[in-house]
């Protein structure tokens, strides 16, 4: 029996007709990310469509759908407006065609500005994989805890403005190197679905170290985002990246120690919120223990 080929659902207008298409970079259990274009070919793009899920209502799954983009996008303008980084919102359709403009498969699509550069998981396996082949151990242990560091500031301002994540991993964090990229560094844009990046254009020690220590920290993917001010949210926010730290990059998890550091340090409010990280984590380990 042969393995099925994935088919991505329909693309909804004016995307079906786009030349070039837009080529599709992940696919999640909510929605699909593409590269495109905006106005011009030369200004690149990412679209984040969510399409309609058969097995809901259709009254239920158009609202759903309307709801959690509009979330979203209102999310990522409020961060941008308070001075974080993270991709800019282009444009937003969440409601429901008709008649000749009516859409194959329904669902609703976002268009967010796109972010050049490699997320912190793959930049994290290089500098694994540099660790092998050089013995410059606590020169790239001092980098890497750079980054961490920025980190630790963003995540920390986020929650100053009342933004919870929900789904912070590495994969979510993009480490962007600026308009004039180097060579042999490749492109790359993940929603925290799963995408595996291609680490080996940044192989090269200078890229890498320029990564590391310069590059500039854009948060993504913000499809599970919520509004708190409570201690507890922003605790469980930390813990999930912690988590998700230590089971990808248990080499660098020493280091992580730096993203926590930077929190408590940029605001008078994150020592509480550190110290009910501690809390956090008993309740996680008591649940571990029982199943």
């Amino acid at each position: 029996m042969s393995a099925s080929v994935f088919s991505p659902p329909h693309l909804p207008p004016p995307f079906v007709n786009t030349v070039p298409p837009p080529t599709l970079i992940s696919q999640g259990a909510e929605a699909l990310l593409y590269r495109t274009h905006f106005l011009q070919s030369t200004h690149p793009c990412a679209l984040k469509y969510r399409p309609s899920k058969p097995y809901r209502h259709p009254t239920l799954d158009a609202r759903l759908t309307k709801h959690r983009i509009l979330s979203e996008a209102r999310t990522m303008v409020r961060m941008r407006k308070e001075g974080l980084k993270v991709p800019g919102v282009l444009g937003v359709d969440c409601e429901p065609a008709h008649g000749d403009n009516a859409r194959k498969g329904g669902g609703g699509w976002m268009m967010m500005e796109w972010v050049e550069g490699q997320t912190a998981k793959d930049l994290l396996v290089a500098v694994k994989e540099t660790r092998k082949s050089c013995g410059r151990e606590e020169v790239l242990r001092e980098q890497v805890r750079n980054l961490m560091h920025r980190i630790g500031t963003i995540l920390c301002k986020m929650h100053e403005i009342g933004v919870i994540h929900g789904d912070l991993t590495t994969s979510n964090l993009m480490i962007r190197h600026g308009a004039q990229q180097p060579h042999g560094i490749t492109d790359g844009h993940a929603e925290g679905h799963g995408r595996a990046n291609n680490t080996s254009g940044i192989e090269t020690e200078p890229i890498l170290r320029e990564a590391l220590v310069n590059g500039e920290v854009v948060l993504i993917d913000f499809g599970l985002a919520t509004s708190s001010i409570q201690d507890e949210d922003k605790a469980v926010d930390l813990y999930v990246l912690e988590r998700a730290f230590g089971s990808t990059h248990p080499e660098a998890e020493d280091e992580f120690n730096e993203v926590l550091k930077a929190y408590g340090e940029s605001s008078r409010g994150a020592r509480v919120v550190l110290k009910r990280l501690e809390d956090v984590r008993l309740r996680g380990r008591k649940k571990s223990m029982i199943g």
